[in-house]
Formats: structure tokens, sequence, C-alpha cells
């Protein structure tokens, strides 16, 4: 189910490309906190993520269900901070915030070597253009190919002018803070307008500043097979009228796109802790005991490759 995605996504982590480890590949081009879909994927895989973290949730996939359900009871201890014997909405959301920050740290301390050529725990622009763009830059003609050149011909002014906005201080060089604003500027005040314009540069096919409402189709789903549309594109496009365009133009400005993809007053941690407790509190007192958690394990933590082959068999 599409339709009310962007109401409960986590931040969409900047992928790496780092050219001084061989030939470069295009990466995602955006930091995407309210455009990526909460869908009813076969396993769960966003509420796995959620509570989580991705690495954790692969790790998980590893495991037989015995596995996932012995190392879950083990969580559900950890998450529960008063030891109760229950989990709250609060301390679900106080675990998944934890899960996601330490995500986005560890994500930037594995990063950092490859970055901080000369190892005085900054990393400079320039170490940052050569180790990601030096061999673009380097070897042009590998990139004879017009997709090719025009990706990374237009992501290395963003990253430039994004690493810009992260750089606080106006040295050029950014501390592990600035850095991290840089990877995920989801995360920071200070960098929404940044994210806010990747967004519609990314979207506005057409240039024009605006993102219109097949612009917007376009961005979730390409009806390859020209065929009807699925009721969840249906869905978005009265969302696109009744929800994103609020001056009912046809069309998405700059601060439309902000309350779309960044809403103010929104708690994606919360959203998600009240999605899992109400999915899973069985006696419908509003809050888990490890009984509930673990009798819905798969929701939590399940195999996913293991439960779509389950579904598939049946």
């Amino acid at each position: 189910m599409a339709g009310g995605g962007a109401l409960r996504a986590l931040p969409a982590l900047l992928l790496l490309v780092v050219g001084a480890l061989g030939k470069p590949t295009v990466r995602q081009e955006r930091a995407r906190p309210g455009a990526a879909q909460h869908e009813d994927r076969p396993g769960f895989q966003y509420d796995h993520e959620a509570f989580l973290g991705k690495e954790e949730a692969r790790s998980f996939d590893q495991l037989s269900p015995e596995e996932s359900r012995e190392r879950l009871g083990k969580i559900v201890d950890r998450i529960d901070d008063n030891k109760d014997g229950y989990i709250t909405t609060e301390e679900l959301k106080t675990w998944i915030k934890r899960v996601q920050k330490r995500y986005i740290y560890e994500n930037v301390a594995k990063v950092w070597k490859d970055y901080d050529l000369n190892k005085d725990d900054k990393i400079a622009w320039e170490e940052y253009k050569q180790a990601t763009y030096g061999y673009y830059l380097e070897n042009p003609e590998e990139f004879q190919d017009a997709t090719d050149q025009h990706s990374f011909k237009k992501m290395l002014p963003r990253d430039e002018r994004r690493f810009k906005a992260a750089d606080l201080d106006g040295d050029l060089a950014a501390t592990r803070e600035e850095f991290t604003a840089f990877l995920h500027p989801e995360e920071f005040e200070h960098m929404k307008n940044i994210v806010v314009l990747e967004t519609l540069e990314d979207i506005d096919k057409n240039e024009d500043g605006f993102v219109d409402q097949d612009e917007y189709i376009a961005d979730m789903f390409a009806n390859e097979e020209g065929g009807p549309e699925p009721d969840w594109v249906i869905t978005e496009r009265e969302q696109f009228s009744d929800f994103r365009d609020l001056n009912k133009d046809g069309k998405m400005d700059k601060d439309e796109i902000q309350h779309w993809i960044l809403p103010q007053d929104y708690d994606h941690a919360l959203a998600e802790a009240r999605h899992l407790v109400y999915e899973s509190d069985v006696d419908k007192d509003q809050k888990l005991t490890k009984e509930e958690v673990l009798d819905n394990w798969n929701m939590f933590v399940g195999n996913i490759s293991a439960l779509f082959a389950v579904r598939t068999i049946q």
C-alpha cells in the first residue's frame, strides 16, 4: 500500500561511491526522508529496518526462526527500560530513535577512513572530491556513455553544494559532525533546504522549478506496460490534489515539497512505534508484553526471504 507511505518513512541513507577504490558507479542521488514508500512488502522489510537498523536487519535474515525469536527476546528486555514487563509506545519510540542514530554514526565511521586521506581527523572537500570523483576526472575517456557523463557532471556540483552547506565554519574541511550532515542531511535542521532542493531537481523533469502531478507520480511509478494505473497510484493522485498541492495551482513549489517530505511536528519513530504496537497488541491495552512481541516476531525481525518463499509455496 503506497498511498500513505510518505507519512511513515525513515530517512533514506546516501549510497556512496569511492572513486579511489576503483571505477565509480552512479549512486542514489538524494536523501528522501518523506518520499520513500512504506509498502506492505513481503516480510515487513520496512518494519525490520526501522526496528533493527539496515545492517542488523540483514544479519537477522541469516537466522532461523528459533534464533530470531531468541535474539528478539533479548532485545525486548533491553527496550523495557523500567523493567515492568511491558513495552510502551514511548519505550519503543526511544529504541527506534536510538537504532536510527546508531546506524547513521556507524555509517559515517565506516567510510571516514576512505576520505580522511591525510589523517587529520577532518575531510576536506578536495579529499572527498578526489576519493569520490578522482577516477572520473582523471579518466574521462572511460565515461563516453551519455548517461554516465550526465550523472557524474550533475553529481559533482551537487555534492560540492551540499558539502558547503554542511560546512558551517566555511573552512572547506568537514568535522565528523559536519560530514554526518553532508551524508545524512535529512537529520539536520540547517540542511533542510538542500534536501528540498535536491528533491525538486530530481523530480522536476521539465525543469520549470515545480513538481506537477505527473512528475510526482512518475517518481514513484513507471507505467512501462501502458495498462491501467494500480489503485494505489490513483490514491496518490488524489493525495497530490488534496494534500500536496496546498495552494491548488496544480503543482508543488519548494514550500509544498518541504511540507511533503519534511512535515513539521511529525515524528517517524513515534509513527512506527504506534504501528508496531497496534499490529501486535492482542489484548488492546496499548502496550506489549514480551509474549505479544514474540508471537508477532516476523513483523519485528522475521527472515524476509524465508517468509517470501513460504508465501510463494502457499
